[in-house]
C-alpha cells in the first residue's frame, strides 16, 4: 500500500509541474536529513552518471520535501550500481529515490573542465542542463560543457 501510495504522490509531483495552475506545487525542502545530502558526488575521468530526485519524510501539509543530486563513479559498471549504492546510504536515513536519467560524464580536474554527455539505456537520457546547474555548485570555477553526443 505504500508503494501505491509513493506512486500517486509522484504522480500528482509530475502533474504539478507539467501543468501549473491544477494542482498546487509541493514545497522542495524543509526536511533537515534532506538539506544535509551533498548535492554532487562525482569522480575524476570518465564514469557513468545519474541524476536523482531524492524525497524526504512528507510533511503535516501533504507536501513532500526533495532535492535533486548528482552522483557519477568509476567505480560502477552500470548506472543502476550508482543508484543501488544511493540508496543503500539513503534509506537508512529515511530518504527515498527516484532516478531521472543518466549519462556519462569526462571530469578532468587538471583542466578545470566537465562534460556532459550520452545517456542511459536502462533510466533514459537524464536532463544534461540541470546536472550542470548542480554540477556548478561545486565547480564553479570550471568550465561545463553540456553535448547531445554519444561518444565516449
Amino acid at each position: 500500500m505504500a508503494i501505491f501510495f509513493r506512486s500517486c504522490q509522484r504522480n500528482i509531483l509530475h502533474l504539478s509541474r507539467n501543468y501549473p495552475g491544477t494542482i498546487r506545487q509541493f514545497s522542495r525542502m524543509g526536511d533537515p536529513r534532506l538539506e544535509a545530502v551533498e548535492a554532487v558526488q562525482i569522480d575524476e575521468g570518465r564514469f557513468k552518471y545519474i541524476l536523482i530526485k531524492v524525497y524526504g519524510k512528507q510533511l503535516a501539509d501533504g507536501s513532500e520535501p526533495n532535492k535533486l543530486i548528482v552522483r557519477g563513479f568509476g567505480r560502477c559498471g552500470y548506472h543502476s550500481d550508482i543508484l543501488d549504492e544511493v540508496m543503500a546510504s539513503l534509506q537508512p536515513l529515511g530518504l527515498d529515490t527516484e532516478c531521472l536519467g543518466g549519462g556519462k560524464i569526462e571530469h578532468r580536474p587538471d583542466l578545470k573542465h566537465i562534460r556532459i554527455f550520452s545517456y542511459s539505456q536502462g533510466f533514459g537520457k537524464a536532463d544534461h542542463y540541470k546536472a550542470k546547474e548542480l554540477l556548478l555548485t561545486k565547480y564553479a570555477d570550471y568550465k561545463i560543457e553540456v553535448s547531445d553526443s554519444t561518444e565516449y
